[in-house]
């Protein structure tokens, strides 16, 4: 197992709560100084960074809507300043834009969503391959984003345009791990099903869950931490050979 902060640092986006925070946390104890990005829940955010901090690993809370350019090359450079050289970076902050038929989905609605879940994680890939590619003087690293079964079930009747957002990660995903195989850097997406997370209540569908856990071959949602092992693996020397990889974490849906 690897000390203490020496893989340098991560960039977890919207890892105040849920996945992202999950990941945050097994990160910091498998090796790296985490940054924990969030745009709203600052204090939340604080109390991750100071429960991987009091284990003995190295965290900073960095606020940043990164929907927003300078919002993200901000986030970068405090981090890099602060903790050490990135060599890691999980795209995990989304929005769904609630539940709407596409039939009565505003332009409000689809830009917001957009602007967050490609566009952010768009920026905060250009930020990373410019630090971490041989191309650019890095030493190489991975980039894991969060997409989700949405793209590939469309979820219609609750969020179409979430999906389609996630749908683009999965593009995206595959894109950038072609065009940078060759610079030291690695690019693979986790694709989380449905996972006992407050996001549900958060939509105003508390019962979601157990309204959809037919659906799922294995009868249970998912949990945080399923999430974050997968995508630790998929960031660690365990997973050299693995890029443009879109790993499912669905329980069979």
């Amino acid at each position: 197992m690897a000390s203490k902060h020496d893989r340098g640092t991560l960039i977890v986006t919207g890892a105040s709560r849920g996945i992202g925070a999950a990941i945050a946390k097994l990160a910091g104890e498998r090796g790296f100084a985490v940054a924990v990005n969030f745009s709203t829940g600052e204090r939340e955010a604080q109390v991750i960074a100071e429960q991987i901090n009091s284990s003995g690993g190295k965290a900073r809370a960095i606020q940043g809507d990164i929907s927003r350019e300078q919002d993200v090359m901000r986030l970068f450079e405090i981090a890099e300043r602060e903790l050490s050289p990135i060599k890691a970076l999980v795209n995990n902050a989304a929005v769904t834009g609630g539940f709407a038929r596409v039939d009565s989905v505003s332009a409000e609605t689809l830009e917001r969503v957009l602007a967050v879940n490609v566009t952010g994680a768009f920026l905060c890939a250009r930020e990373a391959v410019r630090r971490m590619s041989t191309r650019h003087g890095g030493s190489g690293g991975a980039i894991v984003n969060i997409s989700s079964r949405a793209a590939h079930t469309g979820s219609p009747g609750e969020w179409v345009h979430y999906a389609a957002s996630k749908g683009a990660i999965d593009s995206f995903t595959i894109g950038l791990a072609r065009e940078v195989a060759t610079e030291g850097i690695r690019v693979n997406a986790v694709a989380p099903g449905l996972i006992a997370t407050g996001l549900h209540a958060a939509n105003g569908a508390p019962d979601r869950l157990e309204r959809l856990m037919g659906t799922i071959p294995m009868q249970r949602p998912g949990t945080p931490l399923e999430v974050a092992e997968a995508v630790l693996w998929l960031l660690s020397p365990a997973a050299s050979y693995t890029t443009g990889a879109i790993l499912e974490i669905g329980g069979g849906r």
